[in-house]
C-alpha cells in the first residue's frame, strides 16, 4: 500500500472518531446541566480542555459560556478540531482514496458531511442539539459498521482501526484527567451528589454507564478509573484500544503476536504491557493525573512512531515495494 494512501485512510478514521467524541462530550454536558442546580462556565470550560484547544478558544472567544463552547466545538471552521472541521477533513481524505475503500463507505462519509453542514446552515444543530449530536454519533457508528462489513480486512482496514483506537484511547484518558484534576470546584465536593453526577456523566460520555454497572454496580471513582483505563473487554477502555492497535500493527507488518519489527510496534507493545501488569492501586499510588499525563505522552509517541514508520517520505519506498509485491 502506498504511504500516502495509508496516511489518508488513517487520518480519515481518526477525524471521524474525533467528531464522534466531541459530540459525546457536548451532548452529555447538555444533559448534565439539567441535573445541576445552576449552570456555570466551569461546567463548559473542561470540554475545551479535553480537546486540547483551550489556548485557541481563549484567543477567539475568551469567556467559556455554554453558547461559545458549543459553537467552537461544533461548527467553528477556525477550530481544526470542531465537528464540522473534522468531518470535512475526513471527507477530503476519503475522497483521495476512493478507489481503496468500499463505495458504501465513501457514500456514508459524504452523507455524514452533508448532514452536518445542512444541520449547521439550517440552524437545526442549535434548535435540536441532542438530535444533532445523536445523528453525529450514529453516522460514525454506521461508517464503522460499513467498513467492518464491506471492506477486506487487509492493510487498509487495519490502518482504519489503528487511527480509530489511538484517537479513542487518547480521548478517554483526557476526559478522565479533566474530571479528576480540574472539574470539581473544591475538595469538599468529593463524595457529594455533585461528584456522583459528574462521574456518571463521564461514564455516559463513553457510553460506559450500563456496562460499568453490570460489572461494578454502584458508582465508585476508583472503579470508574479502573474500568475506563484497564478493562480489556470494553471497547472504549484505554487497555482495550491498545490491544486492538497492537494487533493491527502486527497484522500490517506481519509480526508474530508479542514481537515487534519497528518502533511503532515496540512503543505500543510496551504501553500495552504496562497496562497488562498495572492495577488501580498502582495508578492511585503514583497519582492519577501523573499516570494519565504519562499515558497521553506515550500515546502521542505511538502516533508519531506510526507516522514516521508508515507515512513519512522515508517510509514510502519500502511500502511501495510491498504494494508491488502483492
Amino acid at each position: 500500500m502506498l504511504s500516502r494512501v495509508a496516511d489518508s485512510i488513517y487520518w480519515m478514521s481518526r477525524y471521524i472518531e474525533r467528531a464522534e467524541n466531541s459530540a459525546r462530550f457536548i451532548d452529555v454536558n447538555l444533559n448534565l446541566s439539567m441535573d445541576l442546580r445552576e449552570e456555570t462556565n466551569t461546567q463548559w470550560e473542561p470540554l475545551v480542555m479535553t480537546t486540547g484547544d483551550d489556548a485557541l478558544f481563549k484567543t477567539q472567544y475568551g469567556n467559556p459560556t455554554k453558547e461559545n463552547v458549543i459553537r467552537f466545538l461544533t461548527f467553528d471552521t477556525k477550530n481544526p478540531n470542531s465537528i464540522l472541521s473534522c468531518v470535512l477533513k475526513a471527507r477530503e481524505n476519503a475522497r483521495t482514496v476512493r478507489e481503496m475503500i468500499p463505495t458504501e463507505a465513501w457514500e456514508q462519509i459524504n452523507h455524514f458531511f452533508l448532514m452536518v453542514r445542512d444541520a449547521v446552515d439550517s440552524g437545526r444543530a442549535a434548535k435540536d442539539p441532542h438530535g444533532f449530536f445523536t445523528s453525529v454519533k450514529m453516522a460514525s457508528h454506521l461508517f464503522t459498521g460499513i467498513t467492518d462489513a464491506t471492506m477486506s480486512h487487509g492493510e487498509g482496514w487495519h490502518f482504519i482501526r489503528v487511527g480509530r483506537f489511538l484517537e479513542r484511547a487518547d480521548k478517554t484518558s483526557r476526559i478522565l484527567d479533566v474530571k479528576y484534576f480540574i472539574l470539581l470546584p473544591s475538595p469538599g465536593d468529593v463524595g457529594t451528589n455533585l461528584d456522583h453526577i459528574q462521574w456518571a456523566a463521564l461514564l455516559k460520555s463513553a457510553s460506559a454507564l450500563q456496562m460499568y454497572r453490570k460489572q461494578f454496580g454502584p458508582i465508585s471513582p476508583f472503579h470508574v478509573v479502573e474500568f475506563l483505563i484497564l478493562d480489556r473487554l470494553f471497547p472504549r477502555a484505554v487497555h482495550y484500544c491498545l490491544i486492538r492497535v497492537e494487533h493491527s500493527l502486527n497484522a500490517i507488518s506481519g509480526s508474530a503476536e508479542g514481537t515487534f519489527q519497528n518502533p511503532a510496534e515496540k512503543r505500543v507493545g510496551q504501553l500495552r504491557s504496562l497496562l497488562d501488569y498495572t492495577d488501580i492501586e498502582d495508578i492511585i499510588s503514583k497519582g492519577l493525573h501523573e499516570f494519565l499525563d504519562n499515558l497521553q505522552s506515550r500515546l502521542n509517541g505511538v502516533g508519531a512512531a506510526v507516522s514516521e514508520m508508515y507515512f513519512s517520505p522515508r517510509a514510502a519506498p519500502e511500502m511501495d515495494r510491498k504494494s508491488e509485491g502483492q
